[in-house]
């Protein structure tokens, strides 16, 4: 009974909400992202190569007979693997970035603009406090 207490309490944690949360819409975001390099990148590209489809380029190592089936590299279509990943990594970055700047925003207890983390004026209190403290236990020592 209390393994399932434990994971209980571990499913119910915000962690894994947030995880699984996280990962219905990463797997969103490169289905949207696949479809802009397929059908929005790949296009003009396509042009400025002489209307070659790249996703259709291939090495052929043992040609196709009426026995075997054809052996090949398929280099475009990890072409357009790579430019989908590029252009995920890149906006992960970019929002990663945005967030971080409102994240040490909020961090800083001087700052009024933005309404700190309780955590954050908590430990803001205490470095306050400790700074007090060792200003007055100074001016006992030096009596």
């Amino acid at each position: 009974m209390r393994f399932f207490q434990e994971f209980k309490s571990f499913a119910i944690k915000g962690n894994m909400i947030d995880m699984a949360i996280g990962i219905v819409i990463g797997t969103a975001f490169n289905d949207v992202i696949s479809t802009i390099v397929k059908k929005i990148v790949m296009p003009p590209l396509s042009l400025l190569t002489d209307g070659v489809n790249l996703a259709n380029k291939k090495y052929v190592l043992r040609p196709a007979t009426d026995v075997s089936e054809e052996v090949a590299i398929g280099y475009g279509e990890l072409t357009e693997v790579l430019i989908d990943f590029f252009i995920i990594a890149f906006t992960i970055f970019i929002v990663i970035k945005f967030m971080n700047r409102f994240k040490k925003k909020a961090e800083d207890p001087q700052d009024k603009t933005v309404e700190t983390p309780k955590d954050i004026q908590i430990l803001a209190n205490i470095e306050k406090l400790m700074e007090e403290q060792n200003a007055l236990l100074k001016n006992n020592t030096s009596n």
